[in-house]
C-alpha cells in the first residue's frame, strides 16, 4: 500500500515538474521570438483624421534594402507616408505598388542592413499552433516604443466571408482565424509569427462576419501574398484593378447626377480613398424625407460596393431621370436601405 502511494506521488511531482519545464520553455522561447520579431515591424503615419479615419498603421520589413509590406488602406494616399522603425529612426515612405484584390501595399524606404523577414522561410500552420501577433494598435508606439504583442491559437483556417458592405473587403482568399483580439485599430499590416518567430502572415483590417456580424480575428497567409510581393518589389509587376479604378481612353463617363441633387453632401474628398461618409442632409431634401443622417457611411449604390467618395459620384453620375436608386448605408453598427429617384432635370 505504502508502495503504491509512493509511486503516485512520484507520478504526480513528476508530472509536476514536467509542467514547469515546458511553461518555463514556453515562456523562454516567446521572449527570445519577440526580441527578435519586433525590430522587423514598423509604425506607419499617413493621411486621416476624417470621420473614423486613423493616421496610423502597421507593416513589416521583407528586405535588408527597406521594402515594407503593409495593407492598402488611406493611410498610403496623402502627400507623405512616414514610417518609424524599431529604433525611433524615421523615414519616409515610397509607395513601390499596391495590389487591390490582395488588400495589399509595399513601401520603400532609403535605408539598408535592416532586420527583415525572408519570404522564403515563411510557414503554413495548422490549427492549434501557438501564435504571436505583432502590430501598431491603438497607436501604442510612436518612435522606439515596443509595438503590442499577443498570444493565442489559430483556431481555423478558412476563406474569407466580410459581411457585405460593412467595410472594404476586396481581399476573399484563405485567412488565419485567430484565437487573439488581433484586428484592431492600426493593427492591420503587422505580422502573425509562430511561437519561435516563423512568418506565418499579415493581419488584416477589421471586418465583420458575413454569417454571425461579429468582429473577426484574422490573418492573410504570406502564401497568397509572396508572389505579388515579389514582384513588386523586383519591379516585375501589374497591378490587377477593378476597371472602375481608372477612366476608359475614348469612352467618356456620363455625370449626369451628383449626391447634391438628392440633398447629400459627403465629407471632403481630400483622400484618394474617402470613405463616403455623409457630412450633412439639405433641409427638405429626399435624403432628409427617406431618413438619411449625417455621419451615415454610403456602403453600395444599387448593387454596386462604394469604397470611395469617387466612386459615390461615378455611380450616381450614371443615372437617368426618373431612375430608382437604392442606397445602403452603415450607421453605428446597423444596416440601412433606403430609395431615392434621380430628379427630372430642367433641359
Amino acid at each position: 500500500m505504502h508502495c503504491l502511494l509512493r509511486t503516485r506521488l512520484f507520478r504526480v511531482c513528476l508530472i509536476g515538474i514536467v509542467t514547469v519545464l515546458n511553461t518555463a520553455a514556453w515562456g523562454q522561447s516567446s521572449v527570445e521570438s519577440i526580441a527578435a520579431v519586433a525590430p522587423k515591424v514598423v509604425k506607419i503615419f499617413g493621411a486621416g483624421g476624417g470621420a473614423k479615419l486613423h493616421a496610423y498603421g502597421s507593416g513589416f520589413l521583407v528586405s535588408a534594402n527597406g521594402h515594407i509590406v503593409t495593407v492598402s488602406s488611406h493611410i498610403l494616399d496623402g502627400d507623405t507616408v512616414n514610417v518609424v522603425l524599431h529604433d525611433g529612426r524615421r523615414f519616409p515612405g515610397k509607395v513601390l505598388g499596391v495590389e487591390p484584390p490582395l488588400d495589399m501595399a509595399v513601401l520603400k524606404i532609403e535605408a539598408e542592413g535592416l532586420p527583415h523577414f525572408d519570404l522564403a522561410e515563411a510557414v503554413a500552420a495548422a490549427p492549434g499552433t501557438r501564435v504571436l501577433a505583432f502590430s501598431n494598435a491603438f497607436k501604442v508606439a510612436t518612435g522606439d516604443e515596443q509595438v503590442t504583442v499577443m498570444h493565442g491559437v489559430i483556431s481555423a483556417k478558412t476563406t474569407l466571408a466580410a459581411r457585405r458592405g460593412a467595410f472594404e473587403s476586396p481581399y476573399t482568399g484563405q485567412v488565419y482565424v485567430v484565437d487573439a483580439v488581433t484586428n484592431n485599430s492600426g493593427a492591420a499590416g503587422g505580422v502573425l509569427t509562430t511561437w519561435d518567430g516563423r512568418l506565418l502572415g499579415m493581419i488584416g483590417k477589421e471586418l465583420r462576419n458575413a454569417q454571425t456580424n461579429t468582429w473577426l480575428n484574422y490573418v492573410m497567409p504570406i502564401s497568397e501574398l509572396k508572389e505579388t510581393i515579389t514582384q513588386i518589389v523586383t519591379g516585375d509587376f501589374s497591378s490587377k484593378k477593378r476597371p472602375d479604378d481608372e477612366e476608359s481612353p475614348g469612352k467618356p463617363r456620363p455625370r449626369r447626377y451628383e449626391s447634391l441633387d438628392f440633398g447629400i453632401i459627403t465629407i471632403p474628398d481630400v483622400l484618394n480613398r474617402t470613405p463616403a461618409y455623409i457630412d450633412r442632409i439639405l433641409p427638405g431634401s429626399q435624403a432628409e424625407k427617406v431618413g438619411l443622417r449625417p455621419n451615415d457611411l454610403i456602403l453600395f449604390v444599387g448593387d454596386n460596393l462604394v469604397q470611395s467618395c469617387k466612386l459615390l459620384k461615378e455611380d450616381l453620375g450614371r443615372l437617368e431621370a426618373n431612375d430608382t436608386v437604392k442606397l445602403v448605408v452603415r450607421r453605428g453598427d446597423t444596416l440601412v436601405s433606403v430609395e431615392l429617384v434621380a430628379p427630372r432635370k430642367a433641359e
